[in-house]
C-alpha cells in the first residue's frame, strides 16, 4: 500500500516538513533508507543518518533541530519511536488481514465459526470447538475438541491447542506452539512409572502472546492458566498446574516446574529454571541463567545466581570469587609464612 506524507502526518498527529504529496510504500531502517521508504529517527545515535539517508519521508520528534540540510520530508510528532511502532501495528495488521476459508480445511460440523474468521488450507477444527469473531487460523493449525478461540485471536502455522483449552481475545500463538499436552505426571510403582491421566486443560486470557516452540502443559486436575497481557518468548517450557500471573513476561529457554505460581508484573530472564510447588511474588525480576529452588515472597524483590538470591548481594559475593584464586594464593603464602615462623622459634 502506499501512503502520502500528510496521510501519515494525519494518522499520528504530527507536522509534515517538506513535501506532504511524498509518497511511501515501505518501510526501512534510516540508515537502509531508500527512495519511497519510510523511517524514522529516535536514538541521537543516529542523528548522521539524516542527513545522508535516502528514504523519501522521515519521522522525527519535534524538538528535532537540523544542523545540516535534510533531503528527506520529515513528519515531526511527539515521540517518533512510538509513532513508528503504531505504523508497525498497523502496517502488521494491513497485511494480517485475511479472511475466509480455504479448501482441503476440516471444520467439524458441531464446531461454532464466528464473522470475518479465516481459516487456513489442512487447518483441523475439532467437534464443538469455538472460534470467535475476527480470529485466524493459519494453516495446519490443530484444533481440538471444545477448545474455544476469542475474539481477533491469531494462531500460526503449525500450533496445536488440545482438546478442552480455552484461548482468549487478541492473543498470538507463534508457530509450533504446543498448548494442553499432557502434565509430567508419572507414580513411581515397583520400579515402573506409571501414568497419571491429565484431565484438566489450559487457560490463556486476552492479550497473551506465546513464542514459537513453546509448551503450555495441561493440568493434572483444574487448569494451567496464564493470566492477561503476559508475554512469553519462544521455546518456554510451562508445566502442568502453573499459573502465570497478568503482564509477566518471561524470556526463551525458561522451564518452571508444575504447580508454581509466579505473580503479576514479573520479569524473567532467558534460561531460568523454577522448580515446581512454589510462589514468586509480584515484580519480581530474575536475570539470566538463575535457578529458583524456593518461594520469593519479598514483591519487586530482584534475583540472580544458581541458587538465586538478592542480586546486591549475589554482586558482592561475585567480586569475591572472582579473587578466589588470588586469595588462595595469599592464604598458601601465609601459611608458609607461619610455617617458617614456628621453625625459627623453635
Amino acid at each position: 500500500m502506499e501512503f502520502t506524507a500528510q496521510q501519515i502526518s494525519d494518522m499520528l498527529g504530527g507536522t509534515v516538513e517538506g513535501n506532504p504529496s511524498a509518497k511511501v510504500s515501505r518501510l526501512s531502517k534510516i540508515e537502509e533508507g531508500s527512495p519511497g521508504s519510510l523511517s524514522f529517527l529516535a536514538n541521537p545515535k543516529y542523528i548522521p543518518h539524516i542527513y545522508s539517508t535516502k528514504a523519501s519521508v522521515v519521522i522525527v520528534n519535534r524538538s528535532f533541530v537540523s544542523e545540516n540540510p535534510v533531503e528527506a520530508t520529515l513528519v515531526r510528532v511527539d515521540d517518533a519511536y512510538a509513532s513508528f511502532a503504531k505504523l508497525l501495528e498497523m502496517y502488521n495488521r494491513i497485511q494480517r488481514d485475511k479472511k475466509g476459508i480455504e479448501e482441503h480445511s476440516f471444520i467439524s460440523p458441531s464446531a461454532k465459526v464466528g464473522k470475518d474468521v479465516y481459516i487456513g488450507a489442512f487447518a483441523y477444527i475439532g467437534h464443538h470447538a469455538v472460534i470467535k469473531d475476527g480470529a485466524k487460523i493459519y494453516p495446519q493449525v490443530y484444533l481440538g475438541d471444545n477448545v474455544v478461540i476469542g475474539e481477533n485471536t491469531t494462531l500460526f502455522s503449525g500450533a496445536k491447542v488440545y482438546s478442552d483449552c480455552v484461548i482468549g481475545a487478541n492473543c498470538t500463538l507463534h508457530s509450533d506452539s504446543v498448548i494442553g499436552a499432557d502434565g509430567f505426571g508419572f507414580a513411581p510403582s515397583t520400579g515402573i512409572y506409571n501414568k497419571v491421566a491429565q484431565i484438566g486443560n489450559v487457560i490463556i486470557e486476552d492479550d497473551v502472546e506465546i513464542g514459537a516452540n513453546t509448551s503450555i502443559d495441561r493440568a493434572t486436575l483444574g487448569s494451567t492458566i496464564i493470566r492477561k497481557g503476559v508475554k512469553l518468548d519462544n521455546l518456554i517450557q510451562v508445566a502442568h498446574n502453573v499459573e502465570i500471573g497478568e503482564n509477566t513476561v518471561i524470556a526463551a529457554q525458561t522451564g518452571i516446574a508444575g504447580s508454581t505460581k509466579i505473580g503479576k508484573d514479573c520479569m524473567i530472564g532467558g534460561q531460568v529454571g523454577i522448580v515446581g510447588h512454589i510462589t514468586i511474588a509480584d515484580g519480581v525480576k530474575v536475570a539470566a541463567q538463575s535457578g529458583i529452588g524456593s518461594s520469593i515472597s519479598t514483591p519487586g524483590e530482584i534475583v540472580q545466581g544458581s541458587p538465586a538470591f538478592n542480586i546486591s548481594d549475589y554482586k558482592r559475593t561475585y567480586v569475591l570469587f572472582r579473587k578466589l584464586p588470588e586469595l588462595e594464593k595469599k592464604i598458601i603464602e601465609l601459611e608458609k609464612t607461619i610455617s617458617d615462623l614456628r621453625q625459627t622459634t623453635t
